[in-house]
């Protein structure tokens, strides 16, 4: 009687698990290398339709209408798309789907998703033929209400047309239907170039840029008037009709050394204007450093020639920056806003008996006064951005040897600003520094690039 052999049998079995486990084995490591890849692809989508919903935000600020905008947003999305994710990556075929914009009011919905398709190596022993990766991205940019402010003094004649190219180019970078954008210039005296809407969105770019390009540059450098004219801009706008971000951006390259009131009774008397006053910015000798009274209104133009508005008739500063109000003046509290004689940050007094006194108390109350105007700006929600150029801004200058990039920082509330100015709890802005002039129009797109990012 012959037994069978149950080793023939089993030595099959083997075989037959042997080979199941091989192919289990090889579709584990298929899985694991497929997995490994299809995490790198996702990673690089992730950046790909990031970097181009962001892209397509800005972009949609181009055109001077919403088709217009939104062509140019979906072109922004597809060029930052392809740059962050070539075709073939790790093998992979990429596809940007449609991009979305939707116009809602002041707001601008970028909806940006693209896929990734991966063909698999040891995972096709299962059946499986490709590895499909999926990213999505939405970019909300929501509305802008900001006054560009530009400093025209004298002192940068010899930068004239790098400085309007660059304002143009700054301009260019926002949405001209959606943002409401006003636009001012000032040296001794402010000029409100293009007004920001009260109501209605958008801005006029023809006029701004027209405007930009015919600044002339002369006259002092009169600081708390151009961030005062900006901020009452922005309070021109009722608050239902606010956008959700309000900033003031401000350039300058030097010191101020100028600042306006009724500096002769507003009521009584025969000089009933309010004006300007300048000094000089080096220290004086025995002549006096005043340089004369302006109008308000023009950058560089004095009051009319007559007796009773001689600055040389002046004995001392009035008590409170007034030139908006002349019932401030009066004992009314509640309509004194800034001091000029103080003793905080820096001691004025209203005394102009020698021309160090006058040089002293004109430059303090200057600095004094856009820092306080620019404060209750930040205190009401408004963001300060400031561009500075030139040496004249890192130099000490004036009673108290101070640089005028301090004066920026604090005025922007920057995080690196001098502690006696510096307000943790108020917005925090921005300030960038142009040494030259190839140093001004990347220093304005990097002030355009921060505000677009906190609109969103």
């Amino acid at each position: 009687m012959h037994m069978p052999f149950p080793s023939r049998r089993q030595g099959g079995q083997v075989l037959l698990m042997m080979a199941l486990s091989a192919v289990m084995l090889i579709a584990a490591v298929g899985l694991a290398i497929d997995s490994g890849l299809g995490y790198l692809i996702k990673a690089k989508l992730n950046a790909a339709v990031d970097s181009a919903s962001l892209a397509a935000a800005r972009g949609v600020t181009l055109g001077d209408n919403q088709a217009a905008q939104a062509a140019n947003a979906r072109q922004a999305a597809r060029e930052f798309f392809d740059v962050n994710y070539p075709d073939k990556y790790l093998m992979s075929t990429p596809v940007l789907n449609p991009v979305g914009v939707t116009f809602d009011k002041g707001t601008v919905t970028v909806d940006v998703s693209a896929t990734a398709s991966l063909p698999v190596t040891l995972m096709g022993i299962l059946g499986f033929k490709t590895l499909d990766v999926a990213a999505t991205a939405q970019t909300i940019r929501k509305d802008l209400d900001m006054v560009l402010v530009m400093d025209t003094s004298g002192s940068l004649s010899g930068n004239a047309t790098a400085v309007r190219a660059a304002g143009v180019s700054f301009m260019n970078k926002f949405n001209s239907t959606v943002d409401r954008v006003g636009l001012l210039h000032f040296a001794t005296g402010v000029q409100v170039d293009l007004p920001i809407k009260p109501v209605n969105r958008g801005f006029d770019r023809t006029v701004a840029t027209t405007a930009i390009n015919l600044f002339a540059f002369t006259g002092g450098t009169n600081s708390s008037e151009g961030m005062w004219q900006a901020r009452n801009q922005l309070n021109s706008i009722d608050q239902v009709n606010r956008s959700s971000l309000r900033v003031i951006v401000f350039f300058s390259d030097g010191s101020p050394a100028a600042f306006s009131s009724y500096f002769f009774p507003a009521t009584s008397g025969t000089c009933r204007t309010p004006g300007s006053i300048a000094t000089l910015t080096d220290k004086p000798g025995s002549a006096s450093p005043l340089r004369g009274l302006y109008r308000m209104d023009l950058t560089n133009t004095d009051l009319t020639p007559t007796t009773s508005c001689d600055v040389d008739l002046l004995t001392t500063l009035p008590a409170w920056y007034n030139p908006h109000n002349p019932a401030a003046n009066a004992n009314d509290a509640s309509l004194r806003e800034f001091p000029i004689v103080t003793n905080t940050p820096r001691v004025v007094t209203n005394s102009l008996a020698t021309p160090l006194l006058e040089w002293t108390n004109v430059h303090r109350a200057s600095r004094n006064l856009a820092e306080a105007i620019a404060a209750k700006a930040r205190q009401e929600g408004i963001y300060v951005f400031t561009l500075g150029m030139g040496d004249s801004l890192t130099a000490a200058e004036g009673p108290d040897n101070e640089k005028g990039e301090d004066l920026l920082r604090c005025l922007a509330n920057t995080i690196d600003a001098k502690a006696s100015c510096r307000k943790p709890a108020e917005p925090q802005g921005l300030y960038c520094y142009a040494a030259t002039e190839s140093d001004l129009s990347p220093c304005f797109t990097r002030l355009a690039s921060a505000i677009l990012r906190i609109s969103k």
